[in-house]
């Protein structure tokens, strides 16, 4: 029984890591369509922001692309 408990948890992480993957190019395109008219301090510092977002993202390394991402929204004041 434990085993069947871990191995679902297994192949549940498994399933829902790639989805979560998906979400740093989405969060960077948001922030390129936001920035894309604008050429305020904000903005111009998200750009530089994104581009290291991007590369997180390129590294694998999601979790912080993500957070790097929503922390840029954040300070271009999108929710």
């Amino acid at each position: 029984m434990k085993k069947l408990i871990a191995l679902s948890a297994v192949v549940l992480f498994g399933l829902t890591t790639p989805a979560l993957a998906f979400q740093c190019p989405k969060l960077v395109k948001q922030i390129n369509d936001v920035t894309a008219n604008r050429f305020d301090a904000a903005a111009s510092q998200a750009k530089i922001d994104v581009a290291t977002a991007a590369k997180l993202h390129a590294d694998g390394k999601h979790v912080e692309s993500e957070k790097a991402a929503k922390e840029t929204l954040e300070k271009l004041g999108v929710k």
